[in-house]
């Protein structure tokens, strides 16, 4: 891509309020959105994140009425994801998660595997002591990912929203009802819904580059 095509991808991207409940999207491009989150870098590489993708269009009606900040994105779109991150015991040192990260996924050896988890440990220690503390640096991670998958969406003419706004206690009795929640291991952290505009986006609005941005040569 040049330069044009990249500022073309960033400005089509916006907010998406309302979805053409008809219009849905392929397979094939749901399948490189969340790859996109995938494969989306994270501290130490470890991934704390899940996707759940929800087409079921009576589930969408139900998370819409239960979520303020989606009311007329969820039930509209063609596709709805729950973003969850990990909770803190998954994320410890020791955890059996961290050990198939280094072990099945990383493949490390077992002496790297060592080095690394005295890593997670010494941080543990001194910056991550309360779950609360692990908890938030999984969150911060996800919305890495969170943000490369709004983007690919955008290469692909896909809209998105993300959704913030949602009664996160409702929304956890329903996904534990419907059996794809384990709330030992995971957090809520928001929703994304994708899907395609019903109206065209207004201009974007942003500060100056020189409101934001300091050059230091």
């Amino acid at each position: 891509m040049n330069r044009n095509e990249v500022m073309n991808v960033l400005n089509f991207r916006h907010a998406c309020k309302e979805f053409d409940k008809e219009k849905k999207i392929a397979t094939e491009d749901v399948e490189v959105i969340l790859e996109a989150g995938r494969l989306s870098p994270s501290s130490l590489g470890i991934e704390p994140w899940k996707f759940l993708v929800i087409e079921n269009e009576e589930l969408k009606d139900e998370l819409g009425a239960v979520c303020w900040g989606g009311k007329t994105q969820m039930p509209t779109c063609s596709h709805l994801i729950v973003v969850l991150s990990r909770k803190a015991k998954e994320l410890r040192y020791d955890s059996s998660y961290t050990n198939h990260i280094l072990k099945d996924v990383k493949k490390l050896p077992e002496e790297a595997a060592l080095k690394f988890k005295s890593l997670m440990k010494t941080l543990e220690e001194e910056r991550y002591k309360d779950d609360k503390d692990i908890e938030a640096y999984a969150s911060n991670q996800v919305y890495i990912a969170v943000g490369n998958m709004m983007t690919a969406a955008a290469m692909l003419g896909i809209d998105s929203c993300a959704i913030g706004g949602i009664d996160k206690a409702t929304v956890e009795k329903m996904l534990i009802d419907k059996g794809v929640l384990d709330t030992e291991k995971f957090n809520i952290s928001l929703c994304l819904a994708f899907g395609y505009r019903v109206k065209e986006a207004g201009e974007k609005l942003r500060q100056e580059m020189s409101e934001i941005v300091t050059w230091m040569k």
